[in-house]
């Protein structure tokens, strides 16, 4: 059970960001905002598989990383929940629009980069609980600890105000930067499948002609 939904999760997972990179290319608002809220239903159980099968002496960063997936997917799944209700389906006046439409570079848009940074903080602890014992696991061990680092963008940004919808062109610097997000985290999403996939059902990784495949 625990192998089959942490590769379902991250087949889920890769299939949410593919699709939330397409959908900003096609200017599909309301489908990249449901692919994004997939993201987050798959990224806690996939994290959580991560945690599962990680050895005892890496067991903080492991509850680490699922607690700060939960907080990431709460924020996000709130931020994406609003734009698919109330700003597609209310008429707002214009602060009530200000405050949580996305596309205004408001609170909502700083709460969804905050989301993001937590979600790169708990990539990078359960990157940390990853033995890399073959080449696929060292790639994932490494793109998801490096992930971690957009902690530290996605914390400050909102802070310096650097967009607003004053600035020409914030559009596609947002989606420009989100394009090369999806890039980047598409292989997480693919090593992790391949990761999960090579591990047998009682939860050891599976051997071939006595070498660790």
């Amino acid at each position: 059970m625990n192998r089959s939904i942490g590769m379902i999760s991250s087949f889920v997972n890769g299939i949410s960001v593919i699709g939330f990179a397409v959908c900003m290319i096609l200017g599909f608002d309301f489908g990249s905002f449901i692919a994004c809220m997939f993201i987050a239903f798959s990224f806690v159980p996939m994290i959580s598989a991560f945690c599962n099968k990680c050895d005892s002496d890496r067991i903080v960063a492991g509850y680490s990383a699922i607690a700060f997936s939960c907080i990431y997917a709460v924020i996000i799944l709130l931020v994406y929940f609003a734009q698919v209700t109330a700003v597609r389906l209310d008429d707002l006046n214009g602060q009530a629009a200000q405050i949580i439409d996305y596309k205004k570079f408001g609170l909502f848009f700083s709460y969804d980069l905050l989301g993001y940074g937590i979600m790169a903080l708990s990539t990078f602890f359960i990157g940390l609980t990853i033995k890399s014992r073959n080449r696929r696991d060292k790639w994932l061990k490494w793109l998801l600890i490096i992930h971690g680092v957009f902690f530290i963008s996605c914390l400050v940004i909102p802070m310096l105000g650097l967009f607003s919808t004053d600035m020409n062109g914030a559009d596609w610097i947002g989606v420009l930067v989100l394009e090369f997000w999806c890039v980047y985290f598409t292989p997480i999403s693919i090593l992790s499948f391949l990761h999960f996939k090579n591990v047998d059902r009682f939860g050891r990784r599976q051997w071939s002609y006595g070498k660790m495949v």
